[in-house]
């Protein structure tokens, strides 16, 4: 997964601005191969490449870049021809610096992003020309690099009363868009405040107009556990990587009891997760909204392979 505010943040400020991308890791290291971040100068940046040990060289040498008109690839830590610059981690960093980096291309990538498209941005090192590609596994290529661009986790949360706006509000503030669908109009009401997108549930279905994708979570906070069986049999038809529900394993079984009176497989309830969350037999919403959150976004990486 690799965020692209640092793209998003060029496409809105291009002047001045030069794009660094890491394209070469060697042993341990603060971000990853494929991380990015826009420099417009010193105390002027979007992102970090690390804790802050080498921002400040690169900030030269981005306004190295922008004077010559060519990119550049430097080297820190381990290898590296400046000594007196010390990675913590002990490990060795390429990082290319790319000058007026191409807009039309970015903004391209922004659109399909937004779209919720899979792709790749392709980068030449020597040159610093960009393509768009398939979407895959950030790599280190022949000529570059390719980044593979996925769509950031989106959740629906389904559910009434504090567990669902607390989990939500969670969400949103760490990057996670979320739609929030339930039948109660406080809950509708805090969560739009908290600049969710809503819906109201008047029945105890799933809506059939609900763009759910591979990288979209579906978990409901519902006590009434009648609102559960079919929104989740109809959720179980979605490519969502993440499906679960809150409640005990008493729930749970329940739950699974009823859906298979419905017709659905052992196989298709499988996915389901619950009890939800890292963290068991949780009683208060803050720490159930932490432990189900943790879970999804753990969920979303080991099946992207980060």
């Amino acid at each position: 997964m690799k965020d692209i505010t640092a793209i998003r943040a060029i496409l809105e400020r291009p002047r001045g601005a030069v794009l660094a991308v890491i394209v070469g890791v060697e042993g341990p290291s603060y971000r990853p191969l494929g991380a990015m971040m826009t420099i417009y100068g010193k105390n002027d940046c979007v992102g970090s490449l690390s804790s802050g040990c080498i921002e400040a060289d690169l900030a030269l040498q981005a306004q190295e870049t922008l004077r010559e008109g060519a990119p550049r690839l430097v080297r820190y830590g381990r290898g590296s021809k400046f000594i007196d610059i010390q990675l913590p981690c002990g490990g060795g960093l390429e990082i290319v610096l790319l000058p007026t980096p191409d807009l039309a291309v970015l903004t391209q990538l922004d659109a399909k992003a937004k779209q919720r498209h899979r792709c790749a941005l392709d980068i030449d090192i020597e040159s610093g020309a960009m393509t768009l590609g398939l979407g895959g596994a950030t790599r280190r290529t022949a000529s570059g690099i390719s980044i593979d661009i996925v769509p950031e986790i989106r959740v629906f949360a389904f559910g009434k009363g504090p567990e669902v706006n607390t989990f939500v509000a969670l969400a949103t503030s760490a990057g996670y868009p979320a739609v929030v669908l339930s039948p109660d109009d406080e809950t509708i009401a805090l969560a739009k405040n908290l600049g969710c997108v809503t819906q109201k549930l008047t029945s105890k279905t799933f809506p059939d107009d609900l763009a759910v994708d591979d990288r979209s979570a579906i978990i409901l906070f519902f006590h009434d556990h009648d609102w559960e069986p079919e929104i989740l049999a109809a959720s179980l038809k979605t490519p969502a990587f993440y499906i679960g529900a809150q409640g005990s394993l008493k729930a749970r079984d329940a739950r699974f009891a009823a859906m298979r009176g419905m017709g659905v497989s052992d196989k298709d309830l499988e996915r389901m997760h619950g009890p939800v969350g890292l963290i068991s037999s949780v009683k208060d919403p803050t720490t159930l909204a932490i432990s189900v959150l943790a879970e999804i976004v753990g969920k979303a990486m080991q099946d992207s392979g980060a």
